[in-house]
């Protein structure tokens, strides 16, 4: 179990490799596929992000409505291959660490490592035990996406699992790699 603080620093992110169980606590940025849009149609114009994302984590989620006296609704992962195609361009601006659910596609994970990132996932189908590690949320960019929009998150032991690392770990090849042997051996 490793606790990291936000910003993520880059010789954190060294130190992790695949299978490692990460609490985050600090400040999480939250965007899917219509935020990863405009965020690289902001640079294809050659125009500077309006985050800063050195550092940053986002999560792949698209937030329910909160309920009276809670900062944020359900908040579970969702499918991140939708970002393979925005995520290169946003991690040579900076970003390092992000959290979804399911696997990448190929060039997302050589990219990943050629930008020394991380990809995590967090537990789809839990996005209500998820909410209750989110202390504070407000939206930050793109209000008309409604649940799209880019939303700042507070958190506190936010869990989630380290999937690819920069090392070339992959938890999830080496995972069916284990099962594999072991029914071979059984």
């Amino acid at each position: 179990m490793i606790r990291l603080h936000t910003p993520v620093k880059d010789s954190d992110i060294k130190k992790l490799k695949a299978g490692d169980i990460v609490y985050f606590n600090g400040t999480i940025f939250t965007g899917r596929d219509a935020a990863h849009q405009r965020l690289v149609n902001t640079l294809d114009k050659g125009e500077k992000l309006p985050i800063d994302f050195h550092g940053q984590v986002i999560y792949y989620t698209g937030p329910t409505p909160a309920k009276p006296g809670r900062p944020i609704g359900s908040c579970g992962p969702t499918s991140s291959y939708r970002m393979d195609a925005y995520s290169t361009p946003l991690m040579k601006e900076g970003l390092k660490v992000m959290i979804g659910k399911g696997d990448r596609g190929a060039e997302f994970i050589h990219d990943m490592i050629q930008e020394k990132g991380v990809y995590l996932q967090a537990v789809g189908g839990a996005g209500a035990l998820l909410s209750r590690k989110v202390k504070k949320s407000e939206v930050v960019l793109y209000p008309d996406l409604g649940a799209e929009a880019i939303y700042k998150l507070e958190v506190e032991d936010f869990p989630a699992i380290v999937t690819y690392d920069m090392h070339g770990g992959n938890l999830i090849v080496d995972e069916v790699k284990k099962y594999q042997t072991k029914q071979l051996e059984d």
